[in-house]
Protein backbone atom coordinates (compact mmCIF):
# COMPACT_ATOMS: atom_id res chain seq x y z
CA UNK A 1 0.00 0.00 0.00
CA UNK A 2 1.33 3.25 -1.29
CA UNK A 3 0.74 6.03 1.27
CA UNK A 4 -1.19 9.20 0.22
CA UNK A 5 0.61 12.94 -0.07
CA UNK A 6 -1.74 13.43 3.24
CA UNK A 7 -0.11 10.75 5.35
CA UNK A 8 2.85 11.17 3.42
CA UNK A 9 2.86 15.14 5.07
CA UNK A 10 2.15 13.76 8.46
CA UNK A 11 5.07 11.65 7.93
CA UNK A 12 7.49 14.04 7.39
CA UNK A 13 5.84 16.45 10.22
CA UNK A 14 6.63 13.77 12.72
CA UNK A 15 9.84 12.87 11.39
CA UNK A 16 10.93 16.77 11.88
CA UNK A 17 9.13 17.01 15.45
CA UNK A 18 11.47 14.32 16.19
CA UNK A 19 15.02 15.12 14.80
CA UNK A 20 14.36 18.47 13.98
CA UNK A 21 18.20 18.80 13.32
CA UNK A 22 20.31 16.15 11.80
CA UNK A 23 23.37 15.62 10.47
CA UNK A 24 25.92 13.36 8.73
CA UNK A 25 27.58 10.95 11.05
CA UNK A 26 30.56 10.72 9.42
CA UNK A 27 33.42 13.37 10.49
CA UNK A 28 35.39 15.70 8.44
CA UNK A 29 36.44 18.63 7.97
CA UNK A 30 36.13 18.99 3.78
CA UNK A 31 34.11 17.45 1.26
CA UNK A 32 37.47 15.48 -0.14
CA UNK A 33 37.41 13.40 3.44
CA UNK A 34 33.79 13.40 3.22
CA UNK A 35 34.10 11.72 -0.04
CA UNK A 36 36.91 9.35 1.25
CA UNK A 37 34.60 8.41 4.59
CA UNK A 38 31.42 7.76 2.39
CA UNK A 39 33.24 5.33 0.17
CA UNK A 40 34.57 3.66 2.92
CA UNK A 41 31.52 3.46 4.59
CA UNK A 42 29.86 0.66 2.77
CA UNK A 43 28.92 -2.42 4.88
CA UNK A 44 30.74 -1.05 7.69
CA UNK A 45 28.95 1.59 10.76
CA UNK A 46 29.71 5.34 10.59
CA UNK A 47 31.56 4.89 14.05
CA UNK A 48 33.98 2.58 12.79
CA UNK A 49 34.71 4.19 9.80
CA UNK A 50 35.46 7.22 11.82
CA UNK A 51 37.90 5.69 13.97
CA UNK A 52 39.66 4.82 10.63
CA UNK A 53 39.41 7.94 9.11
CA UNK A 54 41.28 9.68 11.79
CA UNK A 55 44.27 7.72 11.83
CA UNK A 56 44.02 8.08 7.86
CA UNK A 57 43.32 11.58 7.82
CA UNK A 58 45.89 12.60 10.25
CA UNK A 59 48.80 11.10 7.38
CA UNK A 60 46.81 11.75 4.51
CA UNK A 61 44.38 14.30 5.16
CA UNK A 62 43.74 16.10 0.82
CA UNK A 63 44.09 14.44 -2.42
CA UNK A 64 47.60 15.41 -3.54
CA UNK A 65 48.72 13.32 -0.01
CA UNK A 66 46.54 10.57 -0.30
CA UNK A 67 47.51 10.07 -3.95
CA UNK A 68 50.93 9.74 -3.45
CA UNK A 69 50.47 7.14 -0.92
CA UNK A 70 51.32 3.89 -0.80
CA UNK A 71 48.62 1.59 -1.45
CA UNK A 72 49.59 -1.32 0.95
CA UNK A 73 49.63 1.59 3.81
CA UNK A 74 46.39 2.65 3.03
CA UNK A 75 45.30 -1.06 3.37
CA UNK A 76 46.53 -0.96 6.54
CA UNK A 77 45.12 1.87 7.89
CA UNK A 78 41.40 0.75 6.68
CA UNK A 79 41.38 -2.74 7.12
CA UNK A 80 38.52 -2.96 9.84
CA UNK A 81 36.32 -1.28 7.52
CA UNK A 82 36.33 -4.30 5.38
CA UNK A 83 36.19 -4.84 1.65
CA UNK A 84 39.33 -2.81 2.21
CA UNK A 85 41.39 -4.39 -0.65
CA UNK A 86 38.72 -2.33 -3.10
CA UNK A 87 38.13 0.45 -1.07
CA UNK A 88 41.95 1.22 -0.74
CA UNK A 89 41.91 0.93 -4.26
CA UNK A 90 39.02 2.61 -4.94
CA UNK A 91 40.34 5.34 -2.41
CA UNK A 92 43.57 5.76 -4.02
CA UNK A 93 42.38 5.81 -7.39
CA UNK A 94 39.48 9.05 -6.43
CA UNK A 95 42.18 11.10 -5.06
CA UNK A 96 44.03 10.98 -8.29
CA UNK A 97 41.30 11.56 -10.35
CA UNK A 98 40.08 14.66 -8.41
CA UNK A 99 43.34 15.81 -8.20
CA UNK A 100 44.12 14.91 -11.99
CA UNK A 101 40.77 15.95 -12.97
CA UNK A 102 39.06 18.50 -10.79
CA UNK A 103 43.00 20.45 -9.76
CA UNK A 104 42.26 18.68 -6.49
CA UNK A 105 38.70 20.18 -6.10
CA UNK A 106 35.72 17.84 -5.23
CA UNK A 107 33.23 18.94 -7.98
CA UNK A 108 29.90 19.34 -6.98
CA UNK A 109 27.68 18.22 -9.60
CA UNK A 110 26.73 14.54 -9.59
CA UNK A 111 27.48 13.35 -13.62
CA UNK A 112 30.73 14.01 -12.38
CA UNK A 113 31.10 12.95 -9.59
CA UNK A 114 30.00 9.65 -10.73
CA UNK A 115 32.61 9.47 -12.76
CA UNK A 116 34.67 9.04 -10.32
CA UNK A 117 36.53 5.78 -8.56
CA UNK A 118 34.25 4.07 -6.33
CA UNK A 119 31.62 6.87 -6.36
CA UNK A 120 28.09 5.71 -7.20
CA UNK A 121 25.10 7.72 -6.93
CA UNK A 122 24.75 7.20 -2.66
CA UNK A 123 28.16 8.48 -2.26
CA UNK A 124 27.29 11.36 -4.87
CA UNK A 125 24.60 12.66 -2.72
CA UNK A 126 25.86 12.09 0.46
CA UNK A 127 28.83 14.58 -0.50
CA UNK A 128 26.15 16.82 -2.77
CA UNK A 129 23.82 17.10 0.51
CA UNK A 130 26.48 17.04 3.64
CA UNK A 131 29.12 18.98 2.31
CA UNK A 132 27.62 21.71 -0.94
CA UNK A 133 24.41 21.81 0.54
CA UNK A 134 22.34 20.60 -2.11
CA UNK A 135 19.44 18.94 -1.53
CA UNK A 136 19.49 15.00 -2.65
CA UNK A 137 17.71 11.87 -1.84
CA UNK A 138 20.48 9.42 -0.25
CA UNK A 139 19.30 5.90 -0.94
CA UNK A 140 21.33 3.82 1.72
CA UNK A 141 20.13 0.32 3.54
CA UNK A 142 18.20 2.26 6.16
CA UNK A 143 16.05 5.03 3.89
CA UNK A 144 15.36 1.42 1.01
CA UNK A 145 13.90 -0.44 3.89
CA UNK A 146 12.11 2.31 5.57
CA UNK A 147 10.87 3.36 2.59
CA UNK A 148 9.44 0.12 1.68
CA UNK A 149 7.73 -0.30 4.83
CA UNK A 150 6.20 3.12 5.34
CA UNK A 151 4.72 2.54 1.86
CA UNK A 152 6.31 5.40 -0.23
CA UNK A 153 7.54 3.16 -2.50
CA UNK A 154 7.07 -1.04 -3.93
CA UNK A 155 10.42 -0.08 -5.58
CA UNK A 156 13.36 -2.31 -4.79
CA UNK A 157 15.76 -0.68 -6.55
CA UNK A 158 18.14 2.02 -5.08
CA UNK A 159 17.65 4.31 -8.26
CA UNK A 160 14.16 3.61 -8.63
CA UNK A 161 13.35 4.18 -5.33
CA UNK A 162 15.60 7.47 -5.25
CA UNK A 163 13.79 8.87 -8.29
CA UNK A 164 10.42 7.98 -6.92
CA UNK A 165 11.01 9.73 -3.66
CA UNK A 166 11.55 12.82 -5.76
CA UNK A 167 8.50 12.71 -7.30
CA UNK A 168 6.57 12.18 -3.85
CA UNK A 169 8.57 14.23 -1.42
CA UNK A 170 9.03 17.60 -1.35
CA UNK A 171 12.42 18.82 -2.88
CA UNK A 172 13.11 20.78 0.42
CA UNK A 173 12.63 17.89 2.76
CA UNK A 174 14.93 15.81 0.19
CA UNK A 175 17.97 15.77 2.66
CA UNK A 176 16.53 15.96 5.86
CA UNK A 177 14.37 12.86 5.19
CA UNK A 178 17.53 10.63 4.22
CA UNK A 179 19.08 11.53 7.46
CA UNK A 180 16.19 11.38 9.59
CA UNK A 181 15.13 7.76 8.11
CA UNK A 182 18.70 6.75 9.27
CA UNK A 183 17.85 7.90 12.63
CA UNK A 184 14.69 6.36 12.82
CA UNK A 185 15.87 3.49 11.59
CA UNK A 186 18.62 2.81 13.75
CA UNK A 187 16.05 3.90 17.44
CA UNK A 188 12.69 2.49 16.31
CA UNK A 189 12.42 0.71 12.80
CA UNK A 190 15.17 -1.85 13.34
CA UNK A 191 15.51 -4.12 10.24
CA UNK A 192 14.65 -7.60 12.34
CA UNK A 193 12.70 -6.12 15.23
CA UNK A 194 11.19 -2.78 14.82
CA UNK A 195 9.81 -1.17 17.90
CA UNK A 196 6.18 -0.90 16.87
CA UNK A 197 4.91 -0.32 20.15
CA UNK A 198 6.43 3.06 20.37
CA UNK A 199 6.62 4.46 17.00
CA UNK A 200 5.22 7.30 16.55
CA UNK A 201 4.05 6.68 12.73
CA UNK A 202 2.09 3.71 13.84
CA UNK A 203 -0.99 4.80 12.94
CA UNK A 204 0.00 5.68 9.13
CA UNK A 205 2.30 2.70 8.39
CA UNK A 206 0.98 0.65 6.04
CA UNK A 207 2.79 -2.68 7.62
CA UNK A 208 2.48 -1.70 11.50
CA UNK A 209 2.95 -4.80 13.36
CA UNK A 210 4.87 -6.85 10.59
CA UNK A 211 8.87 -7.19 10.51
Amino acid sequence: MILDSLKINTLLKRLRERYPVVKTQLDHETAFQLLVATIMSAQCTDNQVNKVTKKLFAKFADPATLAQAPLNEIKRIIYSTGFYNNKAKNIKACAKAVLENYQGVVPRDLESLITLPGVGRKTANVVRSAAFGYEAIVVDTHVLRLSLRLGLTDKKDPVKVEFELMERIPKGSWSDLSLQFIYFGREICDAKKPSCDICPLYDICPTRGKK
